[in-house]
């Protein structure tokens, strides 16, 4: 179906606006998936806060210019999937490691994080990425770790204590009796 000019430059525009507010990229090739599995990829990106879109190669080298992601019109060939990870760096990675675990046909190309083209074998490292929930909660743990050791030592002294003076009293009890 041909596009018109209008409709060209309408995705060139959400596209461009969706690579602006992105934190990684992850282009594949959809060849060969049915739309039940398409659809199905679709709706597990908007629960993940992905941006999915299949967009011919001319517009999404338009799209990405001037973005940090200008780096994956090298390897923009063949039918081309981009999915943008809005909220995390991993979510788009996750989603279509998943997605190429269960369709045959998804093929990965590349990955964009930062203005850096990674290849198709660096899914597993991206996606493997922690979520910010999860990043701030290892943080959050490797703080409180000295505070927590801290408090521990000082609520051992008055226990120290106590288990001396019940020995002492004890050994007194023995040589009184």
């Amino acid at each position: 179906m041909a596009l018109q000019l209008e409709q060209k430059k309408a995705i060139v525009t959400d596209v461009n606006a969706a690579a602006g507010s992105a934190l990684a990229a992850v282009l594949a090739d959809h060849r060969g998936v049915s739309v039940a599995e398409m659809t199905d990829l679709r709706r597990r990106a908007r629960e993940s806060g992905v941006y999915l879109r299949v967009v011919r190669n001319t517009l999404l080298k338009r799209a990405v210019e001037g973005t940090g992601f200008e780096c994956l019109t090298e390897v923009a060939s063949g039918p081309t999937m981009l999915a943008f990870s809005q909220d995390d760096p991993g979510s788009a990675a996750r989603l279509l490691k998943d997605a190429a675990e269960e369709i045959d046909e998804l093929d990965v190309k590349a990955l964009s994080i930062g203005g850096q083209l990674l290849p198709a074998d660096a899914i597993d490292r991206v996606a493997s990425l922690p979520t910010r929930d999860q990043a701030l909660s290892m943080l959050m743990s490797v703080m409180q770790a000295p505070v927590a050791k801290l408090v521990r030592t000082l609520s051992d002294v008055p226990g120290k204590l106590t288990r001396t003076l019940a020995a002492v009293r004890d050994l007194k009890e023995r040589e009184g009796s």
